[in-house]
């Protein structure tokens, strides 16, 4: 039996209703951050890097990869990826340098400059935790529900992207 044959018109239309609230709030919120992120970077005057390069390299932060690792990881599409990277390096943000076995793959890493975006980026994000936590908008226990919720609709939808066909 399924779920439809189990439950109502008016509870399967409520259901569907908070699914597309939620797909509209997931939305927004990354909309959102990049105009944060953004901001603040105007706000300091550094403006030769936009917001998606700035969070890039705060999630590259320490680690050497490839843009197919970031892809792979889940945080960028493909042309996106290659053309950040790209001007990354291009603006002395991250070195690169080719994989000694495929010589066809790239590897980046942050430079000092980039470090130093990361770390702008970091600063941002901490003072964005304690003021949500000190004002009591969201404190440990809510970020650790929201999470939980995330990470089971992002293992639902990868199940959907792998197992549809």
């Amino acid at each position: 039996m399924s779920i439809h044959s189990k439950m109502g018109a008016a509870e399967r239309d409520a259901l569907l209703a908070g699914y597309l609230d939620a797909l509209s709030l997931v939305e927004r919120l990354h909309r959102l951050l990049l105009d944060v992120i953004k901001d603040e970077f105007e706000r300091i005057g550094i403006l030769e890097i936009n917001a998606v390069q700035a969070l890039l390299l705060f999630n590259i932060g320490d680690n050497e990869v490839t843009a197919g690792e970031l892809k792979t990881r889940g945080y960028y599409q493909g042309s996106n990826v290659s053309y950040n990277l790209k001007k990354l390096v291009d603006s002395g943000y991250m070195h690169h340098q080719r994989c000694e076995i495929d010589r066809r793959s790239v590897r980046v890493r942050l430079t000092a400059r980039g470090r130093e975006i990361r770390e702008i980026v970091a600063a941002l994000f901490e003072r964005h935790a304690k003021g949500l936590a000190e004002s009591g908008a969201v404190g440990r226990e809510g970020f650790d529900e929201i999470t939980h919720a995330l990470k089971r609709l992002e293992r639902y939808w990868t199940d959907q992207i792998r197992y549809i066909y």
